[in-house]
């Protein structure tokens, strides 16, 4: 099995995903944020620091962008490849309504005649690995159906599928009906995306499917960094090396983020997830939210490390 690490905007970039390879190895594939490319053609600083390859020459990163015009992708793919990025990947799966108003995103799904004519473009004039993750509609499971003749008319270096609707946000369930015909259809090699959060879902999941042979993980991997040696291993998260891994995040934030403030905004945003791996988690996770100086929030996640313990055997968590 080969496993993939899901972008998150705001949480997954290079500090998070560094410290999470160097203590939590195993991951075949990270993918960045996605890329918007702009009007003046150019990165911002924040996507330049978060794609440099000096700051991932550790592991292999895979750009995501998003747009729906096939200029811009082209424009960014070709930048990427100066900087040694064989692969890129568009992003047809983002369910935000900012991002969908603009038809980009899953957005850009409910538009097939003209994604077709993208994809005709993109995969024509670049000589570059063509990766997409995709949803299964925006309004209907029922489009997935045209959505897939349109796929497979491109080789592809591999379809991300995550079988939700772009209205289910992440809401009900993945359809697991449609990924299923989605995965004998194409022609291109499929990876499964959607609520694997813990180790029952993903045997649970491997059993309903068992010639998958990859798979992105998101909000599990956020929740539980740890989640890929429970799989192969089962392994419980290690809480001192879990530690390690947080203060790794910390002082990489510090040294690179303006701003306590700043800094425990990312922090923050971060134990949404973590915080779920500790028994008794509530009012440490509440001080943690409450938190306006480095110093109490370093007491507080101090305080939970040392008081409260890793949750075991974890059969079923809804985020």
């Amino acid at each position: 099995m080969r496993y993939y690490f899901a972008p998150m905007e705001g949480i997954t970039g290079y500090i998070y995903r560094n410290a999470h390879h160097t203590f939590f190895p195993g991951v075949d594939k990270y993918f960045t944020p996605f890329l918007v490319p702009n009007q003046n053609r150019r990165f911002s600083y924040r996507e330049m620091q978060d794609i440099m390859p000096e700051h991932n020459n550790q592991i292999r990163l895979v750009p995501q962008i998003l747009t729906n015009q096939a200029d811009a992708f082209i424009w960014t793919a070709l930048e990427l490849k100066q900087l040694g990025y064989n692969e890129v990947n568009l992003n047809l799966g983002c369910p935000s309504g900012t991002v969908v108003s603009k038809k980009k995103g899953s957005g850009f799904l409910a538009f097939q005649d003209e994604l077709d004519l993208f994809l005709d473009k993109v995969c024509s004039e670049l000589d570059m690995k063509i990766s997409i993750k995709t949803r299964i509609g925006k309004d209907s499971p029922k489009e997935f159906s045209e959505l897939i003749q349109i796929y497979n008319k491109y080789q592809l270096e591999e379809l991300i599928i995550h079988p939700r609707i772009q209205k289910d946000y992440y809401k009900n369930s993945p359809d697991l009906e449609v990924f299923g015909t989605a995965f004998a259809s194409s022609v291109n090699p499929v990876c499964y995306n959607g609520d694997l959060f813990t180790v029952h879902d993903y045997e649970k999941f491997v059993e309903q499917f068992p010639d998958i042979q990859t798979i992105m993980l998101g909000r599990g991997l956020l929740m539980n960094p740890g989640l890929l040696q429970g799989i192969e291993n089962h392994k419980l998260l290690n809480k001192d090396r879990f530690l390690q891994f947080h203060n790794t995040i910390y002082q990489g934030y510090q040294e690179t983020i303006s701003g306590g403030k700043n800094v425990l905004f990312k922090m923050k945003e971060l134990w949404f997830y973590m915080g779920r791996m500790f028994t008794n988690p509530d009012k440490y996770l509440k001080k943690i939210k409450k938190a306006e100086k480095l110093i109490d929030y370093e007491m507080a996640v101090s305080n939970l490390f040392r008081e409260q313990e890793i949750m075991d055997n974890i059969t079923a968590i809804s985020l």
